[in-house]
């Protein structure tokens, strides 16, 4: 899945660094005076993607918008970031790559990435590729697999230790292979990616993550504090939204 590349250009990697640097001020700058940052989501007429995702999961997008203004301004800041370094990227004609990180790429980090290649494809937002991975593998947690499927993936187990499931959101799109491995694992990026760090563990126990050209902490309360008590379902669920909620947030700053 990595690209090889010759050396960097000395000028784009500055220009880069002063964009990241004026993050902070996106919001103001994209978002119209006086007006919410919520956006509507398109309706089916407006993207060919949208009109073939399933009736459940464009049921439970359309919801998502609604919660934009609700984001916490510290986090926007990141997810912003997040959102520039995507454009810079693909301003340059370039594919810009993403990789979800936590401890053990089983919960936190497979729905950012799985939310997060929803959302680009849902918003037409092309040469972006998203990833997930971990400082460790365990597998893909059966309770974090439920509550995409009550979102409305739909998703195979093809069986094993460390399944890799086959996830679809949309009819017109390959079925996605998601299975717990390290970050640095060949499925992922090598260089030139953003690393959106998930959990304040992985965050503090991985202080590099070799290649990445940007790190960003967007820590998500874990939810397996909740296994196997009568919150269990409202709490995966809850986290699944939030992150839902905040990657549609950052693909709609990007709406082609």
């Amino acid at each position: 899945m990595s690209m090889k590349r010759t050396s960097p250009s000395v000028f784009l990697c500055l220009a880069f660094a002063v964009l990241v640097g004026a993050a902070s001020n996106t919001s103001r700058a994209w978002a119209k005076p006086g007006k919410s940052s919520a956006k509507a989501a398109p309706s089916a007429k407006e993207d060919s993607a949208t009109a073939q995702i399933s009736p459940t999961l464009q049921k439970y997008i359309e919801n998502l918008p609604s919660g934009f203004d609700a984001i916490p301004a510290d986090r926007k800041m990141q997810l912003d970031k997040l959102a520039l370094f995507i454009k810079t990227r693909r301003d340059s004609n370039e594919t810009a790559r993403v990789t979800y990180i936590c401890t053990h790429n089983s919960r936190r980090s497979h729905m950012g990435q799985l939310f997060a290649t929803l959302a680009a494809a849902y918003y037409g937002v092309d040469r972006i590729e998203v990833f997930s991975g971990g400082t460790e593998a365990k597998a893909f947690n059966p309770r974090a697999v439920a509550a995409l499927e009550r979102a409305g993936f739909s998703i195979t187990n093809p069986g094993g230790e460390n399944p890799h499931y086959k996830v679809t959101f949309a009819s017109n799109r390959p079925a996605l292979e998601a299975f717990s491995k390290k970050y640095d694992d060949a499925f992922n990026p090598k260089e030139n990616f953003a690393a959106v760090m998930t959990c304040s563990q992985a965050d503090k126990t991985c202080p590099t993550v070799a290649g990445a050209t940007l790190r960003i902490p967007l820590h998500y309360e874990d939810p397996k504090e909740s296994d196997g008590t009568p919150a269990e379902a409202a709490t995966y669920d809850a986290r699944a939204r939030q992150i839902a909620t905040e990657a549609f947030y950052v693909f709609s700053r990007l709406k082609v």
